[in-house]
């Protein structure tokens, strides 16, 4: 879990985002499995427990980082949290009788965490956009425009979490003009492998060291660069159902005899090749490619998405001033203050909704609290 602490001031394009701390608070071995296997085909039994256990966890990850920064936790106006997502299914379901909808799902109860810490707090972003017509992600797309938009350079960013997705912000334009989709797996498939050939050991490939020492399969990618999420258009996003466990054990099912350094450097550069396509659908320049989310710090990812744009420069976050763990955590604070705001946080271009949407919903804490 990670949880940082901001001071957020302004509105429009002069809103201003300072960071105060930072936290990342690993979770329990266990639950972490709980958590994974109940995104793959959980009990609701199972989920509904979950959804509470984990309002539980983001209530105390707040409060330490509250502490830790030298703060009370009646000095926070609003907590955002965007909660773990179990499923999500951008695409329509069609049912006889009943209209075509796309779902998501996030467990972290925010009625817990607005009781145990006292303070207001907004949750359960990705549904007001989903019920407007978007497919509910990417969200990061407005704080990637606040933090990041210059006005000489066009420049895509790019989150690898547990699935990659890009913002194409071109030089010196206005919301209105933003891109953004998901490009397919960001850690998702190099974690799950990495846990697979540990034995449970490992969650990660740590800074993609294993990979490093790895050969490129060229028959294996030429089948990964075939997956036809990689050609669908924009608007559009993904998950555990196209690049989760199913997706983990065709891979292995393709490579029985490989060993697991070339199978993790196969999937370092599928990884890498899938952010690689966005340029495809942009409708400008890309002058320099700046990467945040856990990827960044693989620095066998990270030289494989250097290949794949050269001679395009790719920088990290924290080259242009950001942490790219916290990252995500800032713009989730961002959106809980756009909502608080009553302003929108969705932007329609990237999402394929039909409109700009207040997203989330807003849990009180214990001060009387009103829209300011």
């Amino acid at each position: 879990m990670d949880a940082a602490l901001v001071e957020i001031q302004g509105e429009g394009d002069d809103v201003r985002v300072v960071p105060v701390a930072f936290r990342t608070v690993p979770y329990a071995r266990r639950l972490r499995d709980r958590i994974l296997a109940a995104a793959v085909d959980g009990r609701v039994s199972e989920i509904c427990h979950l959804n509470a256990v984990l309002g539980e966890w983001f209530a105390k990850a707040a409060l330490a980082l509250i502490d830790t920064a030298g703060y009370d936790a009646s000095d926070i106006d609003l907590i955002g949290s965007h909660g773990h997502t179990i499923h999500h299914l951008p695409r329509p379901t069609r049912e006889a009788g009943i209209p075509a909808v796309r779902s998501t799902l996030q467990i972290g109860e925010p009625s817990v965490i607005a009781e145990r810490t006292g303070i207001t707090t907004v949750a359960d972003f990705r549904p007001r956009d989903i019920a407007a017509g978007g497919q509910g992600a990417p969200l990061a797309s407005y704080a990637h425009y606040v933090l990041f938009r210059d006005p000489k350079r066009s420049r895509l960013v790019v989150n690898l979490g547990g699935i990659g997705n890009v913002t194409y912000l071109p030089a010196g334009n206005g919301l209105d003009a933003v891109q953004a989709f998901d490009t397919g797996p960001g850690n998702m498939v190099l974690d799950g492998l990495a846990h697979h050939f540990s034995g449970g050991r490992q969650s990660m490939d740590r800074n993609g060291r294993l990979a490093a020492t790895g050969r490129v399969d060229r028959r294996l990618l030429r089948r990964l660069l075939s997956h036809p999420f990689l050609r669908k258009r924009p608007p559009k996003s993904t998950g555990r159902e196209d690049f989760g466990s199913a997706f983990i054990a065709k891979i292995l099912a393709a490579s029985p005899r490989r060993q697991a350094k070339d199978v993790l450097a196969t999937c370092s550069l599928f990884t890498a090749m899938t952010v690689g396509t966005a340029p495809r659908w942009l409708s400008g320049p890309v002058d320099d490619v700046v990467v945040g989310g856990g990827g960044a710090r693989n620095a066998t990812l990270m030289a494989d998405m250097a290949a794949v744009f050269e001679p395009v420069p790719v920088r990290r976050f924290e080259d242009v001033g950001w942490d790219s763990k916290a990252f995500e955590a800032i713009a989730f604070a961002l959106l809980a203050y756009q909502t608080a705001h009553g302003r929108p946080g969705n932007v329609p271009a990237a999402t394929g909704a039909k409109r700009v949407a207040v997203l989330g919903k807003i849990i009180p804490g214990r001060r009387e609290w009103t829209f300011s």
